[in-house]
């Protein structure tokens, strides 16, 4: 009985404050809140951080309801715009056809960390979003504004090292997202001479990064993860490397997902590195195969036509040589047992993981995540490799294997266009393995 009177109470204050939320709302977007945004936009932040859970799910319900664009006015003005084909009625069909609800985020963020804050707003929103489909036209909203708040053109390309301030250094400590950094230690020595890590941020989150990248300067192409965030020879001649090796790239922003930003880092990481070190010859990365052993446990699908003539019947062999192994479930081996697995073993997951990789589409959500973020950057698939990455992670997710993605600075938009169009870019060791 406690409990229901509980929950009555809260769903009454919940009331009460989205009441309260909503009035604000509507002041800031009125003449008087034109007059003193600031004060009004601060005060709606402070409003929303008191709300609990299901109280920010209704205030995102309420900028769906009451903050769309009028359909009757919208309909009426683009028949206006077809017959009169003017130029004033085009401006003005663009204003209704706006959702009111953009320029209300536009007043928020005019308010003392604003970017901040609205970045945090958009990460509740994208966790409620998976329950209430319905917000999808909000959260493009949101999208729409960051991508254009946040456009690269706008950011600043920081190298991040021993010297940085200690609040960046610990930023990456905490949003490191594919090799965990282990102690203070651990981030020293991948900020050495033959390290480098860059990172985008912005003018409005001064202190805040928004995206950053660790590189490994090598005088070739790594197999395996291990000695780049293990190792600790530093190679005193970095000027001398050939190869530089993007080995980890992490979003510190869970607000900006779905904001195109890794890719004009690496691209301009990719610039500065060569005016630094012109001996320069390859840029590659060593990549995770994150879905690879999902892929397998549901069976390895594959459509044999997005595959090199014949690689069908080979794919199909190296599938039932792996359940042969491993189990008819193909669930991720261990350790043990990949080391003692025999050559047609290895060359069976091998195949696989360069099958799985041509698969890739760029509108496919099944597509491994990784692997649609390099070749849509314009990357080519150079190799795999066996046993990469022994960590339990990287034996669960992809059976161990690593991929090495080449950025090759006069192919990249070439690359780009051929993933577009559902071409992938491979190289012929690649092929012939598949």
């Amino acid at each position: 009985m406690f409990e229901g009177l509980n929950k009555a109470r809260q769903r009454a204050r919940d009331d009460t404050s989205i009441r309260a939320l909503r009035e604000t709302c509507r002041t800031l977007m009125s003449e008087r809140g034109v007059a003193d945004s600031v004060k009004f936009a601060v005060s709606l932040i402070r409003q929303y951080q008191a709300l609990s859970g299901d109280a920010r799910a209704e205030f995102f319900s309420m900028l769906a309801e009451d903050f769309s664009p009028d359909p009757q006015q919208v309909l009426e003005q683009a028949q206006r715009y077809a017959e009169t084909r003017s130029a004033e009625s085009m401006v003005r069909l663009f204003h209704l056809a706006e959702p009111p609800r953009q320029e209300l985020l536009r007043r928020i963020n005019r308010a003392p960390n604003g970017a901040a804050t609205l970045l945090g707003i958009r990460a509740d929103l994208l966790r409620e979003l998976k329950r209430r489909p319905k917000l999808q036209a909000v959260e493009a909203d949101f999208r729409h504004l960051l991508g254009s708040w946040f456009n690269p053109g706008f950011l600043n390309l920081a190298r991040v090292d021993w010297r940085s301030p200690a609040r960046l250094l610990e930023q990456i400590i905490q949003h490191e997202a594919v090799h965990a950094i282990r102690d203070w230690n651990d981030l020293r020595r991948r900020l050495q001479s033959d390290r480098r890590c860059f990172a985008f941020l912005h003018p409005a989150l001064p202190e805040d990064l928004l995206i950053f990248v660790e590189v490994a300067l090598l005088n070739a192409m790594p197999y395996s993860i291990a000695p780049l965030i293990d190792g600790n020879d530093v190679d005193p001649h970095p000027e001398r490397a050939q190869h530089a090796v993007f080995y980890s790239i992490s979003n510190c922003q869970p607000g900006l997902r779905g904001v195109s930003l890794g890719n004009f880092l690496i691209k301009q990481v990719c610039e500065t590195l060569k005016a630094e070190f012109p001996r320069l010859a390859r840029f590659s990365t060593l990549s995770p195969m994150p879905a690879f052993a999902a892929w397998l446990r549901h069976g390895a699908p594959f459509d044999a036509g997005r595959l090199p003539k014949g690689a069908g019947e080979r794919v199909e062999r190296a599938r039932d040589l792996l359940r042969s192994a491993f189990g008819e479930s193909l669930e991720a081996p261990d350790l043990a047992a990949l080391e003692g697995a025999g050559k047609p073993v290895r060359e069976a997951l091998l195949r696989m993981g360069g099958a799985y990789l041509l698969l890739t589409r760029d509108d496919d959500a099944a597509s491994d995540p990784v692997a649609k973020f390099h070749l849509d950057n314009g990357a080519r698939i150079e190799r795999i490799n066996f046993l990469a990455n022994r960590s339990a992670r990287g034996l669960r997710e992809s059976c161990g294997l690593m991929v090495n993605y080449v950025y090759d600075l006069r192919a990249i938009e070439q690359c780009h266009g051929n993933f577009v169009e559902g071409r992938i870019a491979a190289s012929r060791e690649l092929l012939q393995r598949v």
